[in-house]
């Protein structure tokens, strides 16, 4: 086997690893939605088994991304992000990014309205996130901090502060986040304003 194809199949694990700890999902859940087992999912995530077509499709499909992306399949040299909308706990989702494994992802949500959350729905994970509101209001709840986030606000948080977030009221709300699951910070650089004499 060359080095190089050894590479591929060596990095697949930890890619696998990064997408199901971005889903908030155990092995036990990922195992039920694949037929895979838990055991064979904890080696194939620790390098312990070699990635297989049968395993691997419907990893990809559960995660809603490309095959080529979970086997780091070299680019082909269009910039264009093709993105793939998927939905998730009644949120739509569009990737603004193409990064796996260790980068920062970016994503376009689009909430719908009416829907409650309070605090006992906070989840934790590693990472840090900032949010930008396109549209609408954004209902943040952060730890004991209950935040309402109008089009225009943003917020950057670390995700082990238990955290959730929905529209503020009845409408919905599409808003921008960026997410580091290693717990990146976003830097971002701007001019200072000119002073008027």
């Amino acid at each position: 086997m060359s080095d190089e194809l050894d590479g591929v199949l060596t990095s697949v694990g930890p890619r696998l690893r990064a997408l199901r700890r971005e889903r908030g999902a155990t092995l036990a859940e990922l195992a039920e939605d694949t037929g895979i087992s838990v055991s064979t999912l904890s080696r194939l995530e620790s390098g312990g088994r070699r990635p297989t077509l049968e395993l691997l499709l419907p990893l990809a499909r559960v995660h809603q991304v490309p095959l080529d992306e979970l086997v780091g399949a070299p680019p082909t040299g269009d910039p264009r992000i093709h993105a793939r909308p998927f939905e998730r706990d009644g949120m739509t989702f569009v990737p603004l990014t193409r990064g796996l494994g260790g980068g920062l992802r970016a994503f376009k949500h689009i909430m719908p309205g009416g829907r409650r959350c309070d605090p006992s729905d906070q989840r934790t994970h590693e990472g840090y996130e900032w949010l930008y509101v396109l549209s609408g209001r954004l209902r943040l709840l952060l730890g004991e901090h209950d935040l309402t986030l109008a089009a225009g606000e943003a917020a950057e948080f670390d995700t082990r502060v238990p955290h959730a977030f929905t529209s503020a009221d009845e409408n919905p709300v599409e808003l921008l986040s960026i997410f580091g699951p290693q717990g990146e910070r976003i830097h971002t650089r701007a001019r200072p304003k000119r002073r008027v004499p």
